[in-house]
């Protein structure tokens, strides 16, 4: 690339809100000179996408594999939260996912995560406490303080949790949020903290209430939680206190598109094209403070040139004045790095599953689809022997949680909406301490399901008798070291393996992560038991009739 050069185009202007023919001149990556042009263009140029909220370890991808990934859809930079990889290595994951970003000239902005682990409730690989986040805010590759998930610490003064938000914003940090469903005075003592970001709204007048608080709103459409068609009227009601998110992106979607799918779905629905491209650039870069470019003289080069205002086909992407994706080319360097992972537990038997009846009926998981948001069932169990079982007909399958930090009995509880009809399903991405967890219908099938991701040190598996798909993530866990086309198809194997066991859900991995994350409501399973996140404390599967 020179050092000068000149680009020629339909320039979109998100700040001064208009659209017109353009030659921008670009000297040593940064924006020396825009001109208005009289040759017209069928080409437009927009400023860099941004994620505004992200855990780069849900693509199972390393950031560099994960920004090779990402620059296809045009994005530029991501608010990243590298909670997950903390809860497994602690700082020293952290400091592994920044020391790789470096390597790639895309945007990582690292924040530290508040909550390792999310709950005194499970087991954790670390623990990063008040102390830790003071020295991290220090640290220059530290731009804020990621998702305060324990909103009940914030809203009863706990210590450690209100020394956390302290530091940060001594350090001139912003705290993003996470409080799903809270509203009342329980929300007013969470605004109060000057927590400025929410990414756990699902309905507009959930969003509205947060806004009014003076919290800004991350708009959620990720492999999992889906809330764009819910939050959609923001757009046009608050569009200066919105911003994209995807949250958790699995690798075969994150391939298809990111944030630029979000736009053209929004601009579809008759959203006015400034504000839904400012929700995906300006919205982000003035709340977070980013240096990336909005094609402004002077700013950082950091642009994609489309194809046009309704497909939003991506043909070039710029970081700072480089060229990283040109028509169908990654432009960007592969790099080789090391994996660290942690990873200290057995084989389980059939016997250490088994759950014997006591003549009560059971409380039930339900699952949701597109929803972290779980619901509960009391129902009679299916015995056979004197022991519980999976029920396929009536769709209540057995779920099980390892601890794979340290040899511990398995918990089990049960869970709907899967409606696998063979097999079993197995991970070790299990919000948010990323223990072992399986759903299956049969405890044959679970047990090797789990000992495979035992063997592999990480990943996830599908196990019907003899057959078996799996995925290595020799990272932590949580990533693979490999490029993302080979990860999203070793992926898509496994995935499409689910959906032939049974499953319906429109990302069934995705989901059975998010059913040890015991600060969603309603029922979920951790390591230590079943836990009723509504009132915050471990509860009994077997309930009276």
């Amino acid at each position: 690339m020179n050092d000068s050069f000149v680009v020629s185009g339909k320039l979109l202007d998100v700040v001064a809100r208009k659209i017109f023919n353009a030659e921008i001149k670009i000297v040593k990556g940064v924006i020396s000179e825009i001109k208005k042009s009289d040759s017209e263009s069928d080409k437009y140029i927009l400023p860099g996408l941004i994620d505004s909220h992200v855990h780069i370890e849900s693509s199972m991808l390393l950031p560099t594999g994960f920004a090779r990934a990402a620059v296809r859809n045009g994005t530029v930079a991501t608010v990243s939260d590298p909670h997950e990889i903390a809860n497994v290595m602690g700082v020293d994951g952290i400091k592994y996912m920044i020391e790789n970003g470096k390597k790639s000239p895309f945007k990582f902005y690292f924040g530290a995560p508040s909550c390792v682990p999310a709950t005194p409730f499970e087991t954790s690989g670390a623990v990063i406490n008040s102390d830790d986040i003071k020295e991290l805010m220090a640290n220059n590759d530290i731009y804020y303080l990621a998702e305060m998930m324990n909103f009940p610490g914030v809203i009863f003064n706990d210590e450690e949790v209100i020394n956390k938000i302290k530091y940060a914003h001594e350090a001139g940090k912003p705290v993003d949020g996470h409080a799903p469903g809270l509203s009342g005075e329980g929300l007013d003592k969470y605004a109060a903290q000057n927590i400025t970001t929410d990414h756990e709204c699902t309905t507009v007048e959930e969003a509205i209430n947060k806004i009014e608080k003076g919290i800004k709103i991350q708009i959620r459409e990720g492999s999992a939680a889906k809330d764009f068609e819910n939050l959609f009227p923001l757009l046009n009601s608050h569009p200066d206190k919105v911003m994209f998110c995807t949250d958790d992106c699995h690798p075969d979607d994150l391939i298809k598109g990111h944030i630029n799918k979000t736009i053209k779905r929004a601009v579809s629905k008759g959203a006015d094209v400034f504000d839904v491209i400012s929700a995906a650039t300006k919205n982000p870069i003035e709340h977070y403070k980013l240096n990336v470019g909005l094609l402004q003289k002077g700013d950082p080069a950091d642009f994609v040139i489309i194809n046009n205002l309704k497909d939003f086909e991506v043909e070039k992407t710029f970081i700072d004045g480089v060229l990283v994706y040109d028509n169908g080319k990654v432009l960007l360097e592969k790099h080789s790095e090391k994996a660290i992972n942690n990873f200290k537990c057995n084989d389980v038997s059939v016997d250490d599953i088994a759950v014997f009846t006591n003549g009560k009926n059971i409380q039930v998981i339900v699952a949701k689809d597109g929803d972290l948001v779980t619901g509960k069932e009391i129902l009679e169990p299916t015995i056979k022997n004197g022991k519980i079982e999976s029920d396929v007909v009536r769709d209540i399958l057995k779920i099980v949680v390892v601890n794979r930090y340290q040899e511990s009995k398995p918990q089990i509880g049960f869970i709907k909406n899967f409606k696998l009809k063979k097999g079993a399903m197995a991970g070790s991405i299990a919000h948010d301490s990323h223990n072992i967890i399986a759903i299956g219908t049969n405890d044959e099938d679970i047990v090797s399901a789990i000992n495979k991701v035992v063997e592999n040190k990480g990943g996830i598996v599908a196990c019907d008798g003899s057959l078996s798909k799996d995925l290595k993530l020799n990272v932590a866990g949580l990533m693979s070291t490999e490029e993302a086309g080979i990860v999203a198809e070793q992926y898509h194997s496994v995935h499409a393996m689910a959906k032939e066991m049974g499953s319906e859900l429109t990302a069934p991995y995705m989901t059975m992560a998010f059913m040890s994350l015991l600060v969603i409501p309603e029922l979920k399973l951790g390591d230590k038991g079943l836990f009723d996140v509504s009132k915050f404390e471990f509860t009994s599967l077997f309930v009276d009739h």
